[in-house]
């Protein structure tokens, strides 16, 4: 009798499966093609773009943004005039845009969650209350309610001349919101410093503060403390610096105001727009993250006699947090990138300041590369960050 074959040496006999049935394989080779495909159909198009241009005598590259823009923005965080950059320009642009998609993510999040919050309530008016809210704003176009809020400012205040003035310094037209501000000052910038120092020493003492309360099971005041310092510093510092309360008061020179801090009618329905849109979605986000808890989390809190308040910070936002912040990204992205519908109503934001550029230099694809890249980097740096805060939150099995 033959002796029977080893369970190895007939594995070496097997037969080979093909490689179109392997999926590990398959998916190698299909991105391989796709790869090829894609750069085929991207080199075809800039060359034939390169041709086109060059038979048509258009001028190509980026050497315009060196050249002077000729044209004013209305609003700016940085000093700019017509005779600056058309670089400069696009950067008041962007910073504008910035600046939109920063306030309004910040008050985005906080409406948002308080009204997902007031939609479990147990009070049935403020809970109907939400829910109505979240039924209006979701249902009605972004671009719609940009148009709506833009015509309350400027078609229901009357002119600079006819400005209201509530109280000294500050008046209400169909220009924007003036209000005073303290006279630029050394002690400001102290102060600001001194602020931003406040709150990393904070952070870094509330993290102490939570390895401390894991190790001894004592809390220890690390929110209190940074709000002392983040007041007293500053106050300390203006004291030093002799107490300045000069203020920049506004004042009507000719046709509109002079002097203190204006809010335009145009970034006054953009970031009201944008934040009463998106922050219906967040509600719905934030009221499903809560949701997700199951009842016996809250029911074993409300046994060691928590608060209300304290089972909401304590228990039920921490874990929902988890389920929050994924979708939470996707709106954040979302505000941003709606923010470039302020064309429609004058606000000066990146996209308006690149068409100007655009229709001046006709440097059209330059200027729309110039839109995506600026979009794009607004958006990746926002999901890093967010995809970064959503590691932190996440649970670490054992």
């Amino acid at each position: 009798m033959k002796p029977e074959a080893s369970p190895a040496a007939a594995n070496t006999h097997e037969t080979k499966v093909p490689f179109w049935r392997d999926s590990e394989k398959r998916s190698i080779v299909i991105q391989i093609v796709a790869l090829i495909i894609v750069t085929g159909v991207s080199y075809y198009l800039f060359t034939n773009t390169q041709a086109n241009l060059a038979r048509q005598s258009i001028a190509t590259g980026f050497g315009f943004l060196e050249k002077e823009a000729s044209f004013e923005i209305g609003e700016s965080l940085i000093t700019y005039s017509a005779a600056d950059s058309y670089a400069k320009a696009l950067l008041v642009g962007a910073l504008n845009t910035l600046k939109v998609a920063f306030i309004g993510i910040i008050l985005t999040t906080i409406i948002g969650t308080l009204i997902g919050i007031a939609r479990l309530s147990s009070n049935w008016l403020l809970s109907k209350l939400a829910a109505t809210f979240i039924e209006v704003m979701q249902n009605i176009p972004v671009l719609l309610q940009l148009f709506f809020w833009y015509a309350i400012f400027y078609e229901s205040f009357p002119s600079p001349r006819q400005a209201l003035n509530p109280i000294k310094g500050v008046f209400l037209c169909n220009r924007g919101f003036i209000f005073a501000v303290p006279e630029a000052h050394s002690a400001h910038t102290v102060m600001g410093w001194l602020f931003v120092l406040a709150l990393i020493v904070g952070w870094f003492i509330n993290r102490w503060g939570h390895k401390r309360q894991n190790l001894t099971g004592q809390p220890f005041p690390a929110g209190r403390i940074t709000v002392a310092a983040a007041i007293l510093l500053p106050a300390f510092a203006w004291l030093a610096y002799g107490a300045p309360t000069a203020m920049d008061m506004p004042a009507l020179r000719g046709f509109n105001f002079q002097g203190g801090v204006t809010i335009s009618p145009e970034f006054a329905a953009l970031l009201l727009g944008l934040v009463l849109y998106t922050s219906a979605f967040v509600a719905e986000i934030v009221r499903a993250g809560i949701q997700s808890i199951g009842r016996g989390q809250i029911e074993a809190a409300m046994a060691i006699a928590l608060k209300p308040s304290k089972v909401l910070q304590l228990v039920i936002l921490p874990q929902a947090l988890r389920v929050i912040i994924p979708p939470l990204t996707s709106q954040m992205l979302n505000l941003t990138k709606n923010s470039s519908l302020a064309i429609a109503i004058g606000y000066a934001d990146f996209v308006a300041v690149a068409n100007t550029t655009i229709n001046q230099t006709g440097q059209a694809i330059e200027g729309v590369a110039l839109i995506m890249v600026v979009y794009l980097f607004f958006s990746l740096s926002t999901s890093i960050f967010m995809n970064w805060y959503n590691k932190r939150m996440a649970l670490v099995e054992r």
